[in-house]
């Protein structure tokens, strides 16, 4: 009985002994358990490096510094400018009347080189090769040069401005055109204005020579019973001056509207 409990103690002095070493160790025996379990990966990098050492001929310093250096994240795709708002005409408008969107307008144009070409050659490049009406060849050529940069919205590629204004009336082109170009109906809706007109064309347009010097251009586009007038008012000093002329031929419409309608 004496030596069984004497056996029996020692037991299990060692084995406490044995369980409590970790603890007796401190975090020094917890750190050595975590560099095992880490060499595998340390020689599996070291391998790694080795490995393009052997290819690049680097030194093992640089070697490493390419294997765990992190990727930087793929840079997004800029997203495509919008044609449409620079342009200032919808996509749809410009399928309608031309067969293409702004997008296939750019990809023609850019093609050759029509950014450096001026605004007359563009506009012919595009009646004659794409069988644009010429009204809407001009439309093409503003809008591309808008979104090449070339004038703002309002401005011309000499730097002027220009305000634009449209409107479709219930009378007939004929109609529309004699507005503009008989002296006592021009005095019932516009009065004051001593205009001289250069050119007419009936009944698609007027050409006109402002009082102050700057120009009008009037297209009249027949739309059965009704028209299209679409006026241009060019060489204008600046943006300001653009607005307030639109801001004018807009109320000017609206009265020649009135003055057809009785």
């Amino acid at each position: 009985m004496g030596q069984r409990g004497v056996h029996s103690r020692m037991h299990a002095s060692s084995t406490l002994s044995f369980a409590g070493r970790g603890s007796l160790l401190g975090s020094g025996f917890a750190r050595g358990i975590e560099r095992k379990i880490g060499m595998p990966k340390q020689k599996d990098l070291k391998r790694l490096v080795r490995s393009r050492m052997k290819k690049t001929g680097e030194s093992y310093t640089a070697a490493r510094v390419h294997i765990t250096r992190k990727k930087s994240p793929a840079a997004k795709p800029s997203p495509r400018p919008d044609y449409a708002a620079l342009a200032g005409m919808s996509d749809d408008a410009i399928r309608t009347k031309t067969g293409k969107t702004w997008a296939q307008w750019v990809r023609a144009l850019d093609a050759i080189d029509a950014a450096k070409l001026p605004h007359r050659a563009i506009a012919e490049h595009v009646r004659s090769i794409y069988a644009v009406p010429s009204w809407w060849s001009q439309s093409v050529t503003v809008g591309y040069e808008r979104i090449r940069g070339l004038r703002e919205i309002g401005q011309r590629r000499s730097g002027s401005y220009e305000a634009s204004k449209s409107k479709t009336l219930s009378v007939p082109a004929s109609a529309a055109f004699a507005a503009f170009t008989t002296a006592r109906m021009r005095k019932k809706w516009l009065p004051g204005i001593d205009l001289k007109i250069r050119k007419a064309t009936a009944p698609k347009s007027v050409r006109i020579t402002w009082p102050d010097g700057t120009f009008v251009d009037v297209g009249i586009m027949a739309k059965g019973e009704k028209c299209s007038v679409a006026i241009a008012h060019a060489k204008l000093v600046s943006k300001a001056d653009a607005s307030a002329r639109k801001a004018y031929w807009a109320e000017r419409l609206n009265t020649l509207e009135e003055l057809l309608r009785k």
